[in-house]
């Protein structure tokens, strides 16, 4: 009889067995990293560096590039790691790490997606109270509570992962990571107890975050229709195209890789549908705000022109 206390190891899939396309993933997987941690660097620097941009909105957005470079850097540095050493098996203890901080990262992201549409409701809907009511204080309050949920959510996932030490010695999972969802479908317990997990941790990922954003932009469209052109409100609007492009993008590939999962049965195709949220969007993020907001733009020309 096997010991029922051992420790399983968990075995990813490749996302290509052709050893010349490995080469050719390994530099795709490195530039996108090396891009991301570029990208979301420069808004960070140059946000803390130009005093015009010390408001919430810009707050918020250089939390969000912190976040995108914890989320990012929690499954290239393994894959690209991975695609050198050609081995794709992780420890218990080793995938348990990678699935934390990818709840983590991945939980405040989309927290931080609905303050900002928050953000933008307040500012547009109440410009006159703005500063009162996005105070320092309350910006504060709004990123630890993000922060709180995403643990919050990590103890959902817990109840799942943990139950490893009672299944197989040797587990597959059907992407080039810990994949908190494709754990929780291979997890050993009852299908009652699973389901309550996914409810729960779909109302805390998924349903509050969108459903916020979706009641701040209601309500900020309907703001937009009721006021006159001349009131100024529009050229406010104009600043919340690059937090909608992001939003689309991120619950965009998201909702791509459950429907994915879901009618597809190819490992591989997961896979490489799970790339596009887990390195895509954190890679675009930073250049989608540079090239679409003018302040941005502003103040990287006032570096740049201090620099040389």
């Amino acid at each position: 009889m096997r010991n029922s206390t051992s420790v399983p190891e968990f075995h990813f899939i490749q996302l290509s067995e052709d050893p010349d396309l490995q080469t050719v993933l390994f530099g795709l997987f490195l530039s996108m990293y090396l891009l991301a941690l570029f990208g979301n660097l420069i808004i960070i620097l140059t946000v803390s560096s130009d005093s015009s941009l010390h408001t919430p909105m810009y707050f918020f957005l250089s939390n969000l590039s912190i976040v995108d470079i914890g989320f990012i850097s929690t499954t290239v540095p393994r894959v690209i790691m991975a695609i050198q050493t050609h081995c794709q098996v992780i420890s218990y203890v080793g995938c348990l790490t990678q699935m934390s901080l990818f709840v983590i990262f991945g939980c405040t992201d989309s927290m931080l997606l609905a303050v900002m549409a928050y953000d933008r409701f307040v500012a547009i809907c109440h410009p006159l109270y703005y500063q009162v009511i996005m105070n320092p204080s309350r910006c504060g309050v709004l990123l630890l509570g993000s922060f709180l949920l995403s643990l919050a959510e990590l103890l959902l996932h817990f109840v799942a992962i943990l139950n490893f030490s009672n299944c197989e010695d040797f587990i597959e999972i059907s992407n080039f990571f810990c994949d908190p969802s494709e754990l929780l479908r291979l997890a050993c317990f009852d299908t009652f107890t699973n389901n309550i997990v996914r409810y729960c941790i779909g109302a805390l990922f998924g349903l509050l975050p969108i459903s916020g954003i979706i009641l701040s932009y209601f309500k900020i469209i309907s703001s937009i229709i009721r006021s006159s052109p001349s009131s100024g409100k529009h050229r406010t609007f104009s600043t919340c195209g690059s937090h909608l492009s992001i939003v689309c993008l991120f619950y965009g590939t998201g909702l791509g890789v459950c429907f994915s999962s879901s009618l597809s049965q190819s490992s591989r195709s997961i896979a490489v549908a799970s790339v596009m949220y887990t390195v895509v969007t954190p890679m675009l993020n930073p250049f989608i705000y540079s090239l679409r907001n003018k302040d941005i733009k502003t103040a990287l020309r006032k570096i740049l022109s201090r620099a040389f």
